[in-house]
């Protein structure tokens, strides 16, 4: 069982770049979490613990090597509600619940669920987070001096060019060097510009192990669950997506149960260490995949990291001007946003721009990832049924010496094509026999059998013959359970007989 949780390649198979990419994530989470504690309305140690806990807990348990968990955005902005009514101790055991739902959701394998979320809707999302983590650092470039553009400039400067320095520029990860040069520069020129230190107090202690103080009965968990139903969601949502994206970055496979059941145990464990619910970080994984991490050593040490430096070096991250930070995230932005979308309007369908347009902006504005997503899908779904209903036609010949009629029915029947199904027979010729060949066509639901049998009725209504031949198996089931043409008593119901 240890063994699973412990492979040797994914923890070993690239120390160096793991090391570093690590750093340079720990840097990045530092400011995200504190923000986003600020969002919930909380302390900003409550956001850091939950990001040392997930991204520590995650690294074991999750199943996307080289993704990075931490408190969100997407999560704070669902706390808000419950933080203000009932505070801290009760969005502590909403975090815990949320993470026993997520493991539930995992042993249900409902991870699969992500097969039926099309290409178009993961580049939207892709899209409008790339967009909502431009739009997340205006705040630090508005009403500023001219020193921050400045620095800002340098530092997309130095993550662009130093990768080609000769020799240095592949040793080490270029965001990590833009940190570094851009607070010591702004150190020695004195600059006074805004700093990590500015966006809130560092904790100075090690989270410890606590039992929310809250009164454990119904009451309680029936003001809980609403906001743990929607943590969980989200949470599971986002980090299957990121996940998803991933995989496509570092063309490898990951397990998405066991993500879920790993996004379970790390909030559990952060809400008994004083920590709010977080899940996947696209910003955070794409800087951790662009500065070189890829195996679980690198979510690992980003979590441990970011401990050793807000408790221990918090005097040194508390001068990292926040410019240097938003160039980063600038890059993180640059480098998420599917560029190659843009070219493809002109050559994909309609129907499939309509798809990733409609979640880029349900995203966007509402800053609603599962809403966005949940659009997107439905908005797919039904320009596949549109489109599959085209599909489907009905074929007829006539045989004049056995005044027969044969309709040869091709395509998938269901709701959609059910209607089409029943206009495409002619119910005004006369003929003796109507034999109705199935062979071809596929009966799906129940609005594919009701209008097979008001086929078959009003023909037999107008005096014909009805058989019905070559029905594949999962069609004859579904007719035979759900048809009622060949059962005189259901027909004397439906047409108000007693």
């Amino acid at each position: 069982m240890l063994a699973k949780y412990l492979k040797k390649d994914e923890w070993f198979g690239n120390i160096k770049g793991d090391t570093l990419s690590g750093i340079v994530v720990a840097l990045a989470l530092i400011p995200e979490a504190i923000a986003f504690s600020i969002i919930a309305g909380v302390d900003p140690k409550v956001g850091l613990y939950a990001s040392f806990s997930i991204a520590i807990i995650t690294a074991f348990f999750g199943g996307r090597p080289g993704m990075i968990s931490a408190a969100t955005g997407a999560m704070a902005l669902l706390m808000v509600l419950l933080v203000k009514e009932h505070g801290l101790e009760y969005l502590l055991a909403a975090t815990v619940l949320t993470g026993i739902l997520q493991m539930v959701a995992g042993y249900f394998k409902l991870g699969q669920l992500m097969s039926f979320v099309p290409r178009a809707v993961v580049v939207g999302f892709v899209n409008a987070l790339a967009i909502l983590i431009f739009m997340a650092q205006l705040p630090e470039l508005t009403n500023v001096t001219w020193h921050v553009y400045a620095l800002t400039a340098a530092g997309l400067g130095i993550i662009y060019l130093f990768p080609y320095v000769p020799k240095i520029g592949k040793l080490l990860p270029s965001p990590l060097v833009t940190i570094v040069v851009i607070t010591l520069v702004a150190i020695f020129m004195g600059l006074d510009v805004r700093t990590v230190g500015d966006m809130g107090a560092l904790p100075d202690t090690l989270p410890i192990f606590l039992i929310p103080d809250i009164p454990l009965n119904f009451e309680t968990f029936m003001i809980i669950l609403p906001y743990s139903i929607s943590l969980a969601m989200v949470g599971l949502l986002e980090s299957l997506m990121t996940a998803t994206i991933v995989d496509d970055l570092t063309d490898t496979k990951s397990d998405k149960n066991r993500e879920c059941k790993g996004q379970g145990i790390a909030n559990i464990a952060a809400g008994f260490t004083g920590g709010m619910a977080g899940c996947a970080m696209i910003g955070q994984s794409v800087i951790n995949i662009k500065s070189g991490g890829r195996g679980r050593l690198s979510t690992f040490l980003a979590g441990f990291f970011l401990l050793i430096m807000v408790v221990f070096l918090s005097d040194i991250i508390s001068v990292i001007p926040m410019a240097a930070l938003v160039a980063v995230m600038i890059m993180v932005s640059i480098g998420t946003f599917d560029w190659g979308s843009i070219k493809n309007l002109k050559t994909l369908p309609i129907s499939t721009n309509v798809v990733m347009l409609s979640t880029v902006v349900v995203v966007v504005f509402t800053h609603n990832l599962a809403l966005g997503v949940f659009v997107g899908v439905l908005l797919a779904s039904l320009f596949f049924a549109n489109k599959i209903s085209h599909l489907m036609y009905n074929e007829s010949s006539y045989d004049e010496v056995n005044d027969t009629r044969t309709y040869r029915v091709v395509g998938q029947v269901f709701f959609n094509s059910a209607d089409k199904l029943y206009d495409s027979f002619d119910f005004k010729e006369v003929v003796e026999n109507v034999v109705i060949d199935l062979s071809n066509a596929h009966f799906w639901d129940i609005s594919a059998v009701h209008a097979l049998d008001k086929v078959v009725i009003k023909l037999r209504r107008n005096g014909a013959d009805v058989k019905l031949i070559g029905q594949n198996k999962a069609s004859a089931t579904i007719i035979d359970r759900f048809g009622i043409h060949d059962k005189p008593e259901e027909i004397k119901k439906m047409m108000g007989g007693h």
